[in-house]
């Protein structure tokens, strides 16, 4: 039986490969290296370099991905590159019909240039698995480096953490580290999808070293994440390694009897219930953050995102179908037309609601097919026995954690949280492509 004809390239990738009769020679044999060292560079550095040097490795990355395409033919779309392709259509046609075009423009090539890392990570990943554990261990690196200095801010001058408590809210008082970040929210948005990599790093890696390293990075980040007393890093937290916890679960237990395998995961989920209620009631510091979450208006943070939420709202009402384009420049210039006396804001403090205002409605129901091909990646993973199963199920609990962080906060279009976010969509669409490859 004579194979089956290769699909057809589409034709927004037939421009790749056009190099392909000059790809001999030292560049091309060293592309992987490179692009492997500049991505390590980058997740290492994501707390810690500056802003000026993270767009310049992020320019790097993306000048890799070009040559490494002209150089190599394209293969498949495949599902999760589709709804990409899709997005950034359609944040074209919002820049092109802002009220603001020219920083409309400035936040589309913010996100072509993310799109050329997580471009090169998935070209990388599927050449060449092994930077997989590599990159993770640069992210771990940083993230090690972040946890230790944020946790060390307790032993120092507790005046400026304490003022991250506003004196209006319930939660007055309380200690909040932020590490690097400079921001408490930012430090647990940056620790959250890392925390279920680093666990499953853990499990993973072979050797006592490795395991040790990916252990005291989970446990450290956990703490500095807890300290950070951010209300939606919490909420992220539980979401990412009690879903990580979960799928791994199913996944160990798909061999047993029918009975075993349904009610194992129903009693891991009471007694992971229990064991939150007893620490909310009996832990003050966690019941009085917690309390500030149901306190309604009463709470000044929750009454600002409220009224946020509102004049973002009526943005939407106002451009329900092309949005004001991509970008928080866009935002910036926009929202003070509809914003509420002395609520000034630099988003819409709900990745929800700011996807609705920068693109309108086509622009979420395209996210939306996004997630739901990334979690149908990884929910593949669940069967078979791929090499990508662990990293798959990794990146499918940190999107968990990003999106339930992100019901109630942006923090995730920060370079610093974003990148690895971009780093499990690539893992997941590598996983996607290997399990097609295997079928």
């Amino acid at each position: 039986m004579s194979p089956a004809p290769a699909p057809p390239t589409p034709w927004l990738l037939r421009w790749q490969g056009v190099l392909a009769g000059h790809a001999s020679g030292p560049l091309t044999s060293r592309l992987p290296a490179l692009a492997g060292i500049v991505l390590c560079a980058l997740m290492a550095g994501l707390p810690l370099v500056t802003r000026g040097g993270l767009s310049l490795l992020i320019l790097a990355a993306g000048l890799l991905w070009l040559i490494w395409a002209l150089r190599t033919p394209a293969g498949g779309l495949g599902r999760i590159n589709g709804w990409l392709m899709l997005l950034l259509g359609l944040a074209v046609i919002s820049t092109g019909c802002s009220p603001v075009p020219v920083a409309a423009f400035k936040g589309l090539l913010k996100l072509v240039s993310y799109l050329g890392v997580y471009a090169l990570m998935r070209e990388l990943l599927a050449e060449a698995p092994q930077w997989w554990n590599r990159i993770v261990a640069a992210l771990l690196a940083g993230q090690l480096v972040s946890a230790v200095l944020a946790i060390r801010q307790l032993y120092g001058d507790t005046n400026e953490l304490a003022s991250w408590a506003d004196p209006n809210s319930v939660a007055d008082g309380t200690i909040r580290v932020y590490g690097p970040l400079e921001n408490p929210n930012l430090l647990a948005g940056y620790l959250i999808p890392i925390l279920p990599i680093a666990l499953v790093a853990l499990l993973r890696w072979r050797s006592w070293p490795q395991r040790l390293f990916a252990g005291c990075a989970l446990l450290l980040g956990a703490v500095a994440l807890f300290l950070s007393y951010s209300r939606g890093g919490w909420l992220g937290m539980l979401a990412a390694l009690g879903s990580l916890t979960l799928l791994l679960v199913l996944r160990q237990t798909r061999q047993w009897p029918p009975l075993w395998r349904r009610l194992f995961p129903v009693v891991l989920l009471v007694a992971a219930v229990a064991v939150l209620v007893v620490a909310v009631t009996q832990v003050e510091p966690l019941r009085i953050r917690v309390l500030s979450l149901v306190a309604g208006r009463e709470d000044s943070s929750n009454n600002f995102r409220i009224n946020v939420w509102l004049a973002a709202i009526d943005m939407i009402q106002a451009r329900p179908w092309l949005g004001i384009g991509p970008g928080n420049t866009a935002f910036n210039l926009v929202y003070p037309l509809y914003q509420q006396p002395k609520f000034n804001a630099l988003s819409a403090y709900s990745v929800p609601l700011e996807l609705l205002v920068e693109g309108g409605v086509p622009y979420l129901l395209a996210a939306l097919g996004l997630l739901i091909a990334s979690l149908r990646a990884g929910l593949a993973q669940l069967k078979g026995e791929s090499t990508w199963a662990l990293p798959a199920l990794a990146a499918l609990a940190a999107i968990a954690g990003l999106g339930v962080q992100g019901i109630t906060d942006t923090i995730f279009f920060r370079p610093e949280v974003q990148l690895t976010g971009w780093f499990c969509l690539a893992s997941l669409a590598v996983s996607r492509a290997q399990a097609g490859a295997d079928g």
